[in-house]
């Protein structure tokens, strides 16, 4: 035989039910008999009861004066001042009426009830009585004491005069005070049979809710309290939780063993979750939230036993040109191999109290706790540069990144997890703007440095907008007849407050803030306007000018848009511009180099390799990435004469690049024996201060002009 189930459910809701009922018969009778019979009562009778004794008034007051005027016409007309009195005594016995006033068609008084009418033939003087006089229909005036109704006598067609009632206020509401205190006592009568309905309604109320409370009590408010109690101590993180077994067969029944394997789960389920909270989940190493707690842990231990700690930051160099170029799953492959290196130096030098993390992306941490911890640093930091620095095997491929590392302590730098861990960014920073793929302590200045470059990266967002930027063209010559044929743009900032800013300093910082895509395409603009304007001496060949691309604006991928929109706002053939692109920027993505050169080639531009010579190249990537010429950088420009390795460096690269049809071109000419000596080994083009400073766009003219 199946057993009847009667569950928590289906007894609170009876429970609710009957004690709503009672709750709602509670109210009603509240509401019908107290608050609808009393308060709203007491608001509108006094209303109503005005309302209806005001059009009494007026009504009454209309009546007598209407009566009152037919009953005058015959003695008004026949001068019966007897009869006149007879009938406006008559009226004014009315309780409410206040006077009667019977006058001749001028306003004079004829009878007010009076026995010697003591105004007889007067002119009426009230504030009331010269509408009343001049009315030729019912009239209604107010004052504060009488309603003053004054119907006109008529003879036909003919006004023959007119009477007065006036109405008193004062009696009217005396009986209309009456009236509502009349009301108000059948009210409360009413009232106190009521509230002892209500009373023992109440009573009963009280006597359920009693037994009801006694019974949720058991049933349903001292189980849940114990759940409380026990999900309290789960989320202190004890949960070694007292199992409660129970027989009931309800809702409260099932909760409680149903919370009992729950805590269960949750403590078997607990290590597991921390460990994936504090472990980063590709790498497998300590993630960002582990490291910080343990830093803490760590730097308290530290300041109680007056030991060192030394911090080190590191960030993989150029990571972003591994996702964008190969995907992001290579990426995480090349993240893989450069932590497994990290761990294995960190183990071999960092100590077994090294703590090593990695705090997203491509930044890791390092916490060095034993020993000297500045010598322990440096050498693991020089492991890392070293080991860092080879090449990664990324589906098939070498990838050559580095690492940048900064390095601080506690508690000579700092003295807590924040400024301890904003250092160290700052001495990263400071390796990746000394070159990359090195080391930097941290030191006071470094925060000056970053704070200077802040402020520069401030001031150079507008400058282009405020006229602080402007063109320079450095002229470009063949060496065999010193023939001006191109110029290269150079740009300048002159700071209003600071002066004359190096580009070596404002372009790096362009460059690193990405301010340079912004800034590039307007050089390039800028550049393509001057030059459609430049005069050409007859027979000359017009000039090219030629215009540095950062690797930013080669990886954004709208480089060649960027160029054929200039083109054709400025109207400047194609063959008379040039790009010129570093070669660490060709090497680090030579897929994207090569597609972008053949975009451009077949719009008719030329691709000029700059700096060349100071990458890791060499001729054999001109293979892979074709360009229209190379500029030798002016570094070996400036030894020819005395060193025979760069005499003989820069023979070889002009041999070599003219037999791959590419043009050379030789940077920072400054003294005639450099331009022999190039000029003897068959350098196609020259520039530099020997030739000609940068000039600006005006002064440019001017040398053409001097050409002709």
């Amino acid at each position: 035989m199946n057993r009847v189930r009667f569950g928590l459910q289906a007894r609170f809701l009876i429970v609710m039910g009957l004690a709503f009922a009672l709750v709602v018969a509670i109210l009603l009778l509240l509401l019908q008999r107290q608050t609808r019979m009393q308060a709203e009562v007491r608001t509108l009778s006094g209303a109503i009861i005005h309302d209806l004794f005001d059009r009494s008034l007026r009504s009454r007051g209309e009546a007598l004066a209407t009566e009152l005027a037919d009953s005058l016409v015959n003695p008004l007309y026949y001068s019966d001042l007897d009869q006149v009195g007879a009938l406006v005594r008559n009226t004014s016995r009315q309780q409410v009426v206040s006077y009667v006033r019977v006058f001749d068609r001028e306003g004079r008084l004829i009878h007010d009830g009076s026995v010697d009418i003591t105004g007889y033939g007067q002119q009426m003087q009230d504030p009331l009585a010269a509408q009343a006089i001049g009315t030729q229909k019912l009239l209604m005036q107010w004052s504060p004491d009488v309603l003053d109704v004054t119907m006109p006598v008529m003879m036909g067609p003919e006004k023959i005069g007119g009477v007065r009632v006036g109405m008193s206020l004062g009696r009217v509401r005396q009986l209309e005070s009456g009236a509502n205190e009349t009301l108000l006592e059948r009210l409360a009568e009413v009232g106190k049979r009521d509230l002892g309905w209500l009373m023992l309604l109440l009573a009963g109320l009280a006597v359920i809710a009693t037994v009801v409370a006694i019974y949720i009590q058991r049933t349903l408010v001292g189980p849940i309290r114990w759940l409380a109690q026990a999900a309290r101590q789960i989320e202190a993180g004890d949960y070694a939780v007292e199992r409660r077994s129970s027989v009931r067969n309800d809702e409260v029944g099932e909760l409680i063993r149903a919370f009992g394997r729950m805590s269960e789960s949750i403590a078997r389920h607990d290590r597991e979750v921390r460990h994936m909270a504090y472990t980063d989940a590709l790498t497998g190493l300590t993630n960002r939230l582990a490291f910080r707690e343990n830093l803490d842990h760590q730097l308290l231990a530290a300041r109680n036993s007056g030991r060192q700690l030394a911090l080190l930051f590191a960030d993989m160099d150029d990571f972003k040109r591994v996702n964008d170029t190969l995907g992001h799953e290579a990426g995480d492959e090349a993240l893989l191999q450069f932590s497994a290196r990290i761990r294995v130096a960190v183990e071999e030098l960092g100590g077994d109290e090294a703590l090593l993390a990695r705090f997203g992306g491509d930044e890791f941490v390092i916490l060095v706790q034993a020993g000297d911890v500045r010598e322990v640093a440096l050498r693991l930091a020089d492991r890392l540069v070293e080991d860092l620095g080879k090449p990664l095997m990324v589906e098939g491929r070498e990838v050559f990144l580095g690492t940048s590392i900064g390095i601080t302590l506690f508690p000579d730098d700092a003295r807590d997890a924040t400024a301890l861990l904003k250092n160290g960014d700052i001495a990263m920073y400071q390796a990746k703007v000394a070159g990359k793929n090195c080391h930097r302590s941290y030191n006071r200045a470094m925060d000056h440095a970053v704070e200077r470059r802040v402020h520069m990266e401030h001031e150079l967002r507008g400058a282009w907008e405020r006229g602080e930027l402007r063109l320079v063209y450095q002229p470009i010559y063949r060496t065999s007849d010193r023939q001006m044929v191109g110029v290269e743009v150079l740009l300048r900032w002159q700071h209003p407050a600071l002066g004359a800013i190096p580009p070596s300093v404002f372009i790096e910082v362009a460059e690193q803030s990405g301010l340079i895509e912004v800034i590039g395409p307007k050089v390039l603009r800028a550049a393509c306007l001057d030059a459609i304007q430049w005069p050409m001496p007859p027979g000359a060949v017009p000039l090219f000018v030629s215009v540095n691309v950062s690797p930013r604006q080669l990886r954004s991928g709208e480089m060649a848009d960027t160029v054929a929109r200039c083109l054709r706002e400025s109207g400047l053939p194609p063959s008379r511009l040039h790009l010129e692109l570093t070669e660490t920027a060709v090497i680090g993505d030579e897929m994207l180099a090569a597609s972008l050169l053949d975009k451009l080639h077949r719009m008719g531009v030329k691709v000029w390799l700059d700096d060349f010579g100071t990458g890791f190249s060499g001729l054999s990537h001109l293979r892979q990435v074709p360009v229209d010429g190379v500029k030798i950088d002016k570094s070996f420009v400036a030894d020819l004469q005395r060193d025979p390795d760069d005499l003989a460096l820069t023979t070889a690269i002009i041999a070599m690049a003219h037999s791959l049809g590419i043009t050379v071109v030789a940077e920072g000419i400054e003294h005639e024996v450099q331009y022999q000596l190039l000029r003897d080994r068959k350098c196609d083009l020259g520039q530099g201060y020997w030739f000609s400073r940068p000039v600006s766009s005006m002064d440019l003219v001017r040398m053409l002009g001097g050409m002709a």
